[in-house]
């Protein structure tokens, strides 16, 4: 079956990009024919559209990885009125390009017996009662309208400053400009309509009506060179009227993707939330190249390149998980993502790290393109210039300023950083003389002084491999920069100012101006503190060897807030839902539960792993912990439910958690597969008993990425008693020191 999925989705790609949609539907339908592919249907996609306190996720509809992206304008699902529909968004979270709605005032209306899947959106509106369904393609949408009044009218809009005429009473044409650069549409309705343009500033609104006619149906290329290339997207996508053929396909191409995965056991409410997290990994990165060239936002030019060109990435978010998910459910298009990484740095000069449709988005913290490229390369992705890969990465560490929220040339803060190895922190009440730091944003010095040390590491990994043995060993001792901030006798990570003294009086839970901005980031000094993921060995032994290691982690799930849930949630909204002070909300939060298996006690992750995920992430309108960032979130998810996690990107192995399905089975790109057997597992019974991998008997409760992508099988005994000798010896503990080479576990 997962090779008849792999066969369905290549040859569905292939035509669509040729122009041929017939073939592309029918290939995929022949191949489906007699199988019970449902995966796509176990998808609900307002999981998470309520917030818990910041921005929901929203339900939208698109193929995997791809341009066009429309859910309906909303505050969140408890919104009963929908202002309009986008024609696409130029970035997840960002801005939404044109607009449609049914009717002909194009106000806001109340809605009802809504629909929502991967490939299909469905709603009613209550006083008209019109039906509006969408469907898409790859750079293409399909709206289809039903008026009960047998009198069809819409009225399209700019969003942002631009225009839109419609010629020969069908076709509509148009632009937008935004954050420096432009978006087209070409589009065509289903029958002839009447218009009628009104200019309202810098911006066309445009009505048209049908009398007579009861559905009426538009489809819509988009494109981000020019009108003319819209309108080809459109006769290559969707050369033909039929609504139903392109929300079939779409629906295939979903099942195809999603069907990589396959389960067996399981409740219903947790297969829809592995699906429904295996769903939103796809939302991004989104391959922007159409007819073989791209507008590249990084140079502000069109581009001639049959590669596929990404972007749409916020890497402080997914490097941790959904890069690591994708290296090994589609390294080739992983190896596209990471060129197109390089393709932006030699276009602007600058290493990215939230890489937007709009160019280089100074946002959060960090060089995580580091570890993105290091995790990629040792897991086998080898098809991107290393070199220059290398090139942007180290210029990023040594020469843009580490500052958050900046991506400017480096200043005084950062040659006292190279100097004296951490950056420094304003006392209490001291004022920023610094012009280059960010007014809210801060200095964030801990975060800064840790993220940046893991990158460091990553960066010298790559060295290592290029034969450039002065870099290896100034990146190796910049990666020990984190030991400048801890504090022995707290047993935590503090911010010192810039004559080397800490910072007294300072609360870890709560101090540091808004969000601990200050000292902190989004997160307090308690996640923070175990942000070491490339040392967790020399972390330990800073805080006194396992047995104090461990104390200190259990105390991190037990420590009370010191405060009301109200007043602590004002301060970190983002590091939200809490047990004790760690945050599962936030994506530093991700490798902590999983460190217990680096001191002995697997079973506390097994626990703890289980805990999280049934009383986090749920079926339901507030599902997600926290900010869904693109597919951050729901990779914990994935991985988590399969049973092992990659808690340090750069190093290419997985740390066995506690599998929640009887059998997961990976259908890898290469035709061979993965099988994750779980014995007996249930709600009570999540300790691991015994593991054999391939007929093996395995002591230890990690395994290589070479296991997984070779194919075989990972067999696991479940149950309700902790095994706490399994995985507890020293040799037997993941790797997890600077001093290691990711290379020795490649193989």
């Amino acid at each position: 079956m997962g090779y008849t999925l792999r066969i369905a989705n290549a040859v569905a790609r292939g035509a669509l990009r040729n122009g041929k949609f017939e073939a592309a539907l029918l290939a995929v339908l022949v191949v489906f024919a007699g199988h019970a592919a449902a995966q796509v249907e176990y998808v609900d996609p307002t999981i998470g559209n309520v917030g818990i306190l910041l921005v929901p996720t929203r339900p939208a509809v698109f193929l995997p990885n791809s341009m066009v992206r429309v859910y309906p304008l909303r505050a969140d699902a408890l919104d009963d009125m929908i202002q309009s529909f986008p024609l696409t968004i130029s970035s997840h979270r960002m801005q939404e390009l044109f607009s449609i709605m049914p009717g002909d005032k194009g106000d806001a209306a109340a809605y009802d017996q809504e629909k929502t899947t991967p490939y299909y959106y469905s709603t009613r509106f209550d006083d008209s009662l019109i039906q509006t369904e969408f469907s898409a393609t790859e750079r293409c949408g399909y709206f289809r309208f039903t008026f009960p009044s047998g009198n069809a009218s819409v009225v399209l809009a700019n969003r942002m400053p631009g225009n839109l005429q419609i010629k020969n009473g069908i076709a509509v044409s148009g632009d937008e400009q935004f954050s420096n650069m432009e978006a087209f549409v070409y589009g065509e309705f289903s029958e002839p309509v009447t218009s009628r343009i009104d200019n309202l500033s810098d911006r066309n609104r445009v009505t048209v009506s049908s009398p007579g006619v009861k559905t009426l149906e538009f489809r819509y290329g988009i494109s981000f060179i020019s009108v003319e290339q819209a309108k080809e997207n459109l006769q290559h996508e969707i050369p033909a009227w039929g609504f139903d053929n392109v929300k079939d396909a779409a629906r295939a191409r979903w099942n195809a993707v999603l069907g990589q995965i396959a389960f067996e056991g399981g409740t219903e409410a947790q297969r829809r939330v592995f699906y429904t997290a295996l769903y939103r990994c796809f939302e991004r990165m989104v391959n922007i190249t159409e007819d073989g060239r791209y507008y590249s936002a990084f140079d502000h030019q069109v581009h001639m390149d049959q590669r596929p060109f990404y972007v749409d990435n916020w890497l402080w978010d997914t490097f941790r998980a959904l890069e690591p998910l994708q290296t090994l459910l589609n390294p080739s298009m992983e190896a596209d993502k990471i060129q197109s990484y390089v393709r932006m740095y030699q276009q602007s000069g600058t290493m990215p790290t939230f890489a937007v449709l709009t160019g280089n988005y100074a946002c959060m913290n960090g060089n995580h393109a580091a570890p993105w490229f290091a995790d990629a390369w040792f897991k086998g992705v080898r098809n991107f210039d290393l070199q220059t890969a290398f090139d942007g990465v180290r210029k990023r560490s040594l020469e843009v300023t580490l500052l958050p929220w900046r991506l400017g040339p480096k200043g005084s803060l950062d040659v006292f950083y190279a100097t004296h190895g951490y950056m420094p922190a304003l006392r209490p009440g001291e004022l920023e003389t610094e012009t280059q730091v960010h007014p809210f944003e801060k200095r964030q010095p801990v975060p800064v002084t840790l993220e940046n040390s893991f990158d460091d590491w990553s960066v010298a990994q790559l060295a290592r491999v290029l034969s450039r043995p002065q870099d290896e060993a100034l990146f190796l001792q910049r990666a020990c920069n984190y030991k400048n901030l801890f504090r022995a006798e707290k047993g935590m990570m503090w911010p010192k100012d810039a004559e080397g003294q800490w910072i007294e009086p300072l609360d870890p839970k709560f101090d540091g101006g808004m969000g601990g901005r200050d000292y902190y980031d989004e997160n307090n000094g308690y996640t923070y503190t175990w942000d070491v993921m490339h040392d967790f060995n020399g972390l330990i032994g800073l805080m006194g060897g396992a047995t104090r290691a461990t104390a200190n982690l259990d105390q991190l799930f037990r420590e009370p807030l010191g405060r009301s849930k109200f007043e602590f949630q004002a301060k970190f909204p983002d590091s939200t839902s809490m047990a004790g002070q760690f945050s599962m909300g936030n994506e530093p939060s991700f490798a902590i539960p999983y460190i217990y298996n680096r001191l002995g006690a697997p079973w506390k992750t097994q626990k703890r792993v289980r805990m999280l995920l049934e009383s986090f992430f749920t079926d339901t309108l507030q599902g997600i912990p926290g900010d869904e960032d693109g597919g951050g979130m729901s990779a914990f998810v994935v991985f988590s439910m399969m049973g092992f996690y990659p808690v340090t990107p750069g190093i290419p192995t997985y740390d066995i958690g506690s599998p929640v399905f009887e059998k997961a089975t990976i259908h890898l790109k290469n035709g061979k597969d993965f099988v994750l057997l779980a014995h007996n597992t249930s709600h009570e019974n999540k300790y691991v008993q015994s593991i054999r991998l391939n007929g093996k008997p395995l002591n230890q409760v990690w395994f290589q990425h070479s296991e997984i992508a070779n194919g075989g099988t990972l067999d696991v005994m479940l149950g309700d008693t902790p095994n706490t000798t399994l995985g507890s010896a020293a040799g037997s503990l993941p790797p997890a020191s600077m001093d290691i080479h990711p290379e020795d576990f490649s193989r």
